[in-house]
């Protein structure tokens, strides 16, 4: 690992800029955006932010799978050592077809190995330290640039910069992630990012001119540090029950209301994005276009409809197959697929992702402070997540919470192997996906 070197940039002003509730699932109201600040060299020392405890656990509340034991962080407790060492390199047998490729991260102390699988919240509206400093306590391997801006390029360029000195001693590169839709959905705004239209405005483009069109957002992400962008929306929302549709149809985040339409113009947003060098996520498998409530704000969003071989798996299937390196799991409940648990902690639901010839990064959406999960306390719900088959744990709306996270996995992967195996597997897939970066 190389040496540390000091936050060399850190953020002076807090801005008054209201950010989404959710990560991924919808927004809530548009908020008001103002500037972001020149970040500002300063001599101060961190400060490691205290974690928050979370709600208590409802019956049943723990882990699905491997019976793995509780491993919530307890208050107050501090978080696993960066400098903690690793034991003897074991051999690492070569990689089946699909499978990860476990020699990436052998050798890599457990700390380094969680610390790529979750991705942290950096609100553009600050505060920005406590992120900086997890980052660097925590060995986190990704931001998310949560909330509005209308600042402008080069002082997100600046955040970012600041982000990844602070993540500096890392192994592998930042994942630095937003939500850049277009529409009702989008984070960056100001001199150096174009206005783009929503995905359901996006759907009367030829193809060909919005992959173009693509291509310029995407350059314009990647001039500023983003290398990785939460989108296309994929969800497959029928034409009648579009206004109720609280996360996707409401906003007009859809790309049109057929199959075929979503899936030429979502991939095409995905390929003009990942041809100016911009990783995409699709999302929200396997779909949030039956639902009406917004998982971000509402308990107990179900779908009743959508099965294994829906319309709407197979459009995520073509997004796959297109060649997108990230999905995300919707946080809703589907009956028809695994009436137990919300799909982003189901094995089954996550299990049938890999069962469309899907071999790269399954992301969580938002697990910070979306109410359809707020009744699992912080950590279960980043070890309910992995143990599921998740690779990348989104902690963006409550970035408080990342540490319990962190020390649940770390505390579960010590008493279980088989969880311990899941978290190599998922480091191993988050390490090959930042390659090409």
């Amino acid at each position: 690992m190389t040496s540390f070197r000091p936050l060399g940039l850190v953020a002076a002003v807090v801005l008054a800029v209201a950010s989404l509730v959710g990560g991924c699932a919808g927004p809530t109201t548009e908020p008001e955006p103002t500037a972001l600040p020149e970040p500002a060299q300063s001599n101060a020392q961190p400060n490691t932010p205290s974690e928050s405890r979370p709600a208590s656990s409802p019956p049943g509340g723990t882990p699905s799978g491997s019976g793995s034991p509780s491993a919530e962080a307890s208050p107050g407790e501090p978080t696993a050592s960066p400098g903690a060492t690793a034991g003897p390199a074991q051999p690492v047998p070569e990689p089946t077809p699909g499978e990860p490729d476990l020699s990436l991260v052998a050798g890599w102390t457990l700390e380094e190995k969680v610390g790529q699988i979750v991705m942290v919240g950096l609100p553009v509206a600050g505060p920005f330290q406590p992120t900086f400093d997890m980052l660097r306590n925590n060995q986190i391997g990704g931001v998310f640039l949560h909330g509005r801006t209308q600042a402008g390029r080069q002082p997100v360029k600046n955040l970012v910069d600041a982000a990844v000195d602070a993540a500096a001693k890392e192994r592998e590169p930042l994942f630095v992630a937003t939500d850049q839709e277009g529409g009702a959905v989008q984070v960056l705004r100001g001199a150096g990012f174009s206005d783009i239209p929503s995905a359901l405005d996006q759907a009367e483009l030829d193809p060909s001119e919005l992959q173009a069109r693509s291509r310029k957002w995407g350059r314009e992400l990647a001039a500023s540090g983003v290398n990785l962008n939460l989108a296309p929306v994929l969800d497959l929302v029928p034409p009648a029950t579009a206004s109720s549709n609280a996360p996707i149809g409401a906003f007009g985040r859809n790309y049109g209301y057929t199959a075929e339409s979503v899936i030429a113009h979502g991939n095409a947003f995905a390929q003009g994005q990942r041809d100016a060098g911009v990783e995409t996520s699709i999302k929200h498998f396997p779909g949030l276009g039956r639902v009406t409530g917004n998982t971000d704000t509402t308990a107990g969003v179900t779908d009743t409809v959508t099965g294994p071989d829906a319309p709407s798996v197979d459009v995520f299937d073509a997004g796959i197959e297109a060649g997108t390196g990230l999905v995300m799991m919707s946080s809703a409940i589907y009956t028809q697929i695994d009436p137990d648990a919300p799909a982003v902690f189901s094995p089954k639901a996550v299990g049938l992702v890999r069962e469309l010839g899907f071999d790269g990064v399954i992301v969580s959406d938002d697990l910070s402070a979306a109410v359809q999960v707020e009744g699992v306390p912080a950590g279960q719900r980043a070890v309910r997540a992995v143990d599921a088959g998740v690779d990348l744990v989104l902690a963006s709306a409550k970035p408080s919470v990342t540490p319990a996270m962190v020390n649940a996995l770390i505390r579960t992967a010590r008493a279980d192997p088989a969880f311990a195996a899941k978290v190599d597997a998922a480091a191993a897939r988050v390490v090959a996906a930042k390659a090409g970066l």
